[in-house]
């Protein structure tokens, strides 16, 4: 894949990367030396706020480390089943979102905002950077509950060193304030937005955007405020530029393909998709993509074509720690064999219970003439992610129209207002899109329609709307496979698909956290002391206690 134009902003990108390294303190200095530039290009912080969505190791972490347990996407490799699949609380992992996001994205976007809020000239570049910023805090606040939001990243901008944590509630009606504003502030006659790696600065698309973020927004609460979110959901249907309806306007932060590394330049070089990076790992023997049963027994059981898609088995044993090019892939004979698929249980490593193997005629024949190889396969049964994956090129997913589908079937479930399409037709076009996706941006071969049409026949949306609500939510979950942040969140906020705890298969004794399944992660502990303030009022409206299992706002399914 080759960049767009807005990648020659690399340079001006590692000087945001730079400032936003800086503390407050050393900023003002360097912003007084001659030596050094006045200011920085605000579309080149747009670019790095981008960028590190994803491409930050240390920020995607948490995503490995728990969001992919929670959801109970993948399990078995020891990062994913220690942290997440036993519950097992660790203030620096979970403070990843936290502590990377506000000191990085939130800091270049609202320094990029403030100095372009009163130019007339600048009023697109303004307007995609107010909608990334509402983006990037939903994150935070869905992850964590009340945050700091309106004083968040005005240290140095306004001396608000301390700031307030606004609660959930006032967050999310600042988001849709701040979406139609933006929407509304955009002329496609003034500026070029030069740094945008999602749009390549088109307008039209940034409007989509927006307009789809409030809906799912609007769906967010819709439990919790239920007269606010159809208000807005409505509104945002009838908003100026439309919402996103086609794999065409779907959000993507586009990487490139760079080489595996987990040195210390990995920590700093965005460019490529960190996420898929850890995802492979860096040991071939504890591959770190083993899946959940619960996500791989969903995919087989209900004939989902894209189950070996998603899943493959391989035997890793020649396998760089660079590339996954030498796996070798087993599946096709395991199912010739018919032999048993042994995904990880919530709560499992890779060797709980110990796998039972088989002996491989791909494996006999290779080793007749590569003494390394092993015939006999044990662990190789269990799935794993297929390679398609694991590229450093694959995109960072902010929101797609397969997602806007489901959104608007379970809209329409509601009763309300979407223009008229059944909840049936929507959930057809989202699953539709949902495999589509798979194919446009992961190059997983095509789901043709005979397979497709099979598969609906086979697994109808139910008839009752209790049933379609579970049907729309379980194949948004699978559809959030790749945005494990929006996932956890929908999980919870949806109440489906319905999770057991990994107490329930066995592992309750391990379960240092709790036998429940934790609904937020916890502040960092240094907001006890740098914060203290602040941090107590949060604390006083979540009962006292920084608790994982406190449900933030708009969470009322328990």
């Amino acid at each position: 894949m080759k960049y767009n134009q807005s990648y020659i902003t690399t340079i001006l990108v590692a000087c945001a990367m730079f400032f936003a390294a800086c503390s407050d303190s050393y900023m003002e200095d360097m912003n007084t030396d001659p030596s050094k530039a006045p200011s920085i290009d605000p579309n080149a912080q747009l670019t790095t706020a981008q960028l590190q969505t994803y491409g930050s190791l240390d920020m995607v972490e948490i995503y490995r480390n728990y969001l992919y347990a929670f959801n109970q996407h993948l399990m078995g490799c020891w990062n994913t089943t220690n942290f997440g699949g036993r519950h097992t609380q660790d203030n620096s992992e979970m403070g990843r979102v936290w502590t990377i996001f506000y000191s990085n994205g939130i800091k270049n976007i609202t320094d990029a905002e403030y100095r372009t809020a009163d130019d007339p000239e600048k009023v697109n570049i303004n307007s995609a950077l107010r909608i990334y910023k509402v983006y990037l805090m939903s994150i935070i606040t869905d992850i964590y509950g009340d945050a700091p939001y309106s004083e968040a990243g005005k240290g140095y901008l306004e001396d608000k060193f301390n700031p307030r944590y606004d609660t959930q509630e006032e967050i999310y009606n600042g988001f849709f304030v701040e979406l139609k504003a933006a929407v509304a502030n955009f002329d496609a006659s003034k500026d070029k937005i030069t740094g945008d790696v999602i749009f390549n600065g088109s307008v039209d698309k940034w409007k989509k955007l927006a307009n789809s973020l409030c809906l799912r927004f609007a769906m967010r609460i819709s439990d919790v405020a239920p007269e606010k979110a159809q208000k807005e959901f409505e509104e945002a249907l009838a908003a100026d530029g439309g919402i996103i309806e086609n794999a065409s306007d779907d959000a993507l932060i586009k990487y490139i393909d760079i080489a595996f590394s987990f040195g210390q330049e990995a920590y700093t070089d965005y460019r490529g998709n960190a996420l898929s990076q850890l995802l492979f790992g860096n040991d071939p023997a504890n591959n770190p993509s083993y899946l959940c049963s619960t996500f791989f027994n969903q995919l087989y059981n209900s004939g989902d074509p894209r189950t070996f898609r998603i899943a493959r088995c391989y035997y890793d044993e020649l396998m760089s720690t660079t590339s996954p090019d030498n796996r070798v892939d087993l599946t096709d004979e395991m199912l010739e064999k018919n032999i048993p698929f042994q995904p990880r249980d919530p709560g499992a490593y890779s060797w709980e219970p110990w796998p039972a193997g088989y002996d491989s005629d791909i494996l006999k024949k290779m080793a007749e003439t590569n003494s390394n190889v092993t015939i006999s396969v044990t662990r190789e049964t269990e799935p794993k992610l297929a390679n398609n994956f694991l590229n450093g090129s694959n995109p960072g997913v902010v929101i797609t129209s397969s997602e806007v589908k489901f959104l608007l079937a379970e809209a329409a479930l509601k009763k309300w207002n979407v223009g008229g399409k059944s909840v049936e037709s929507l959930y057809k076009e989202g699953v539709r899109a949902a495999m589509n996706f798979l194919t446009d941006n992961y190059d997983c071969e095509a789901v043709s329609d005979e397979s497709f049409n099979e598969f609906i026949q086979n697994n109808g949306i139910g008839y009752t709307d209790e049933q379609k609500k579970e049907s729309i939510n379980t194949q948004a979950w699978i559809l959030h496979f790749t945005n494990p942040a929006e996932c956890w969140a929908n999980v919870r906020r949806s109440g489906y698909p319905k999770l057991k705890s990994p107490a329930e298969y066995g592992f309750g004794q391990f379960l240092t956290g709790g036998s429940e399944i934790p609904v937020r992660l916890c502040y960092p502990v240094l907001e006890s002391s740098y914060n203290k303030k602040s941090y107590d009022e949060a604390l006083s409206r979540m009962g006292g206690t920084n608790s994982w299992n406190t449900t933030v706002w708009w969470d009322v399914t328990k």
